[in-house]
């Protein structure tokens, strides 16, 4: 997984509350068994009509939040069902950070294993970046997750919190697998003393 220290992009609006995983990737693209490739099909009952016309209201049907990779959003983002799949579209698009003022937990867990940034920041910050984003676009902002800030071009303009075992995930690329990868020596040498038999095998 890619680590995450700092990332500075565009910044997409999305001023809605309870954005359910069946939003951000419904239920009737969840065929397909790479991780790649769903990114088109993000907010797709949002983004498109029946037939696939891109409705020209949406955000990300918009210049220049076509570009973004910074999302912003409201209380409660990536609640409803716990599919991965959210994550792997989000990604696919190409954003690296979700800010919101709550998130659902399972979302939360599914974005920190695929390198996104799901950061709360309280509600009044959250407010004043969704106006800022309309009235400044293209506005880009920098997230440094090492200083725990969010900053435009001249100053920081919030704060979060993260636990320090999601921060040390995230800055270090290390998605459960990669968690359990650095415990390799460990985990052969019990392997070795539980199964010797089976030493040579490999």
């Amino acid at each position: 997984m890619e680590p995450f220290t700092s990332h500075t992009g565009v910044v997409a609006p999305l001023d809605r509350a309870d954005v359910d995983t069946d939003q951000i990737i419904p239920k009737q693209f969840l065929k397909r068994v790479e991780r790649t490739g769903y990114g088109k099909f993000l907010f797709w009952d949002w983004r498109a009509e029946a037939d696939g016309t891109p409705i020209p209201g949406f955000i990300l049907n918009r210049e220049p939040f076509t570009r973004a990779s910074i999302l912003l959003a409201r209380d409660n983002f990536g609640c409803g069902s716990s599919r991965e799949h959210a994550a792997w579209a989000l990604r696919d698009f190409g954003f690296r950070v979700v800010l919101a003022p709550s998130f659902a937990d399972i979302f939360r867990e599914n974005a920190d294993q695929n390198g996104i940034a799901a950061l709360e920041l309280p509600v009044a910050d959250i407010k004043a970046l969704l106006g800022r984003a309309e009235k400044d676009a293209p506005l880009e902002l920098t997230v440094d997750l090492a200083a725990q800030t969010v900053s435009d071009a001249l100053r920081v303009v919030a704060r979060f919190e993260i636990d320090a075992f999601r921060k040390k995930c995230l800055l270090g690329g290390l998605d459960r697998i990669g968690l359990t990868l650095q415990n390799l020596d460990d985990i052969d040498a019990y392997e070795r003393r539980r199964w010797p038999d089976l030493a040579h095998v490999g």
